[in-house]
């Protein structure tokens, strides 16, 4: 009877509540602190380069209104679109196909690594000298910032596939093709979406670093015409609008991650 009064006792328990402040939304509460930190220092400081939020986002509006900010942004997310996708596809064609086949592995294995490490700006004036001073030079470059990165996650996910999923599949009677569709890329899926999410990173890198070095277009235009100006509100403005756009694209992958990886469970996924 002790035991079973000391059960119900246990059950009628009322759970603990957390504490009230760690129900707060963080993101919020780190972007108002931000905010809050430059405006305060952009004030005190009173110094030309480093003007406060407020001066930023005046200069912000003022572009937005003359349309300066929209058709520039429009230039830029079709760099941006053009090179990821190609990114995108050519990486997960040729990081599974490494991944899978040790022979693949072995001959492209040394050039990825290789065009990995190496400073993607530097190719910019091979591109410029083949392509010329065009959309295309630009989306050269996103891809050069972008697909390494996806290959490589690409190839390690699969070959992180635990064998014995593979093998039941065979005893199974499945083939190549359905042992890749089926068993490998659904078990590589959440480590390849981690390399997208790097990979649409540094492919707004290349963008801006593309429009500022090869052809003067887009927002990278825009900040090499403030630079010159000497205008840090200016910069600072554009700068915030690609920090947007990143964070923009790292959503929209994270939400195709989470329809795709739906049925990780949330203990192996964690809190995203």
């Amino acid at each position: 009877m002790s035991a079973l009064a000391d059960h119900h006792s246990t059950r009628a328990a009322p759970a603990r509540k957390r504490p009230s402040w760690r129900r707060l939304p963080a993101a919020p509460i780190s972007l108002a602190a931000g905010a809050a930190a430059w405006e305060l220092i952009g004030q005190l400081a009173g110094m030309s380069f480093f003007p406060p939020l407020s001066t930023v986002l005046a200069r912000l509006a003022d572009m937005a209104t003359s349309g300066l900010i929209v058709t520039s942004l429009a230039d830029s997310l079709v760099n941006l679109i053009l090179g990821f996708a190609i990114s995108l596809a050519a990486g997960l064609v040729a990081g599974v196909a490494m991944g899978r086949y040790r022979k693949v592995e072995a001959a492209l294995g040394v050039y990825v690594y290789a065009l990995l490490t190496a400073p993607s700006l530097v190719f910019a004036p091979i591109f410029f000298s083949l392509l010329g001073e065009g959309r295309g030079s630009i989306v050269a470059v996103v891809v050069m910032y972008a697909m390494f990165v996806i290959i490589i996650n690409t190839a390690s996910a699969i070959q992180s596939v635990p064998v014995h999923l593979v093998e039941m599949a065979r005893s199974y009677g499945a083939g190549e093709r359905q042992v890749l569709l089926r068993v490998m890329l659904p078990a590589a899926a959440p480590m390849i979406m981690a390399g997208v999410r790097l990979g649409v990173g540094r492919a707004v890198t290349g963008m801006i670093n593309g429009e500022m070095f090869i052809a003067v277009v887009g927002l990278g235009r825009i900040v090499t015409q403030a630079g010159g100006r000497f205008d840090s509100a200016g910069v600072l403005a554009v700068l915030l609008v690609i920090i947007a756009v990143a964070l923009g694209a790292v959503a929209l992958v994270q939400a195709v991650d989470r329809r795709i990886t739906r049925w990780v469970p949330r203990t192996t996924r964690g809190n995203q």
